[in-house]
């Protein structure tokens, strides 16, 4: 089963929550906003999605 996490770039206030709580380190800062440069790695436990207050990011089942 693989996973596919997907940042909202409107939405992303640039908070750095997601990379800190982010087991696997699928994200890291650009520009100021969350970018999923190792989407490949996520284990979708969707830490992401519960420390994110702006509603910026979803974890897809693909």
């Amino acid at each position: 089963m693989a996973f596919n996490p997907i940042v909202d770039h409107d939405k992303c206030v640039g908070c750095e929550e997601c990379a800190e709580v982010c087991p696997v380190e699928v994200f890291q800062m650009q520009d100021g906003k969350s970018v999923p440069v190792n989407a490949d790695e996520c284990i979708g436990c969707e830490s992401c999605v519960e420390v994110c207050e702006e509603d910026a990011i979803v974890v897809e089942e693909i």
